[in-house]
């Protein structure tokens, strides 16, 4: 028998401030320590940390998902209106295809909580054979949104060729088809 590798998890975390220094990347970690609560299947962290700039922010998800195999890649930071705020367009820049439901459930779910979730511009899109979501910076709404949308994950990334990640049914249920 042979072991399965570790599904490869990409997570970039976008910020100026955090890129020179200046701030401590809190996204990040909270991404990290989500998957290490949901996910019962082996997975290893890639981790990113990149200025708001549209162009690294494209270059970092193509070396992701093209160069590291990273089934899933998760971004956190740079999905608000402000001008520096480009992760949205960096991430359409290099889609094979959108997946609006993922932001369309995020804000859903955010505006529950704050009526300026309607300014997020979370999305998801497949590249090749991954599976490539933004999430918002703050790691309450990180967590937040990753609850909403992580049961339509592990079945997504099947669905693309990737690996199978298996959750924590205690956790989060991810939904497959039964046969």
């Amino acid at each position: 028998m042979t072991d399965t590798p570790p599904a490869r998890i990409g997570i970039v975390t976008v910020s100026d401030r955090a890129s020179r220094g200046e701030y401590e990347d809190r996204g990040g970690p909270a991404i990290h320590q989500y998957f290490t609560e949901v996910l019962t299947s082996a997975w290893e962290p890639v981790p990113r940390l990149v200025s708001d700039d549209r162009e690294q922010i494209a270059a970092t998800l193509m070396e992701l998902a093209d160069r590291e195999d990273c089934p899933l890649i998760v971004t956190t930071g740079g999905t608000g209106p402000a001008p520096r705020d480009v992760t949205p367009e960096a991430t359409i820049d290099v889609a094979e295809k959108l997946m609006p439901g993922f932001g369309e459930l995020m804000r859903q779910v955010s505006l529950t909580k704050v009526p300026t979730a309607i300014l997020s511009r979370q999305t998801a899109v497949i590249r090749g054979r991954s599976l490539i979501i933004n999430l918002p910076g703050q790691p309450r709404a990180i967590a937040e949104c990753l609850d909403a949308v992580m049961p339509a994950v592990p079945y997504c990334i099947d669905l693309i060729g990737g690996p199978r990640l298996e959750t924590n049914p205690d956790r989060i249920a991810a939904f497959r088809p039964k046969k």
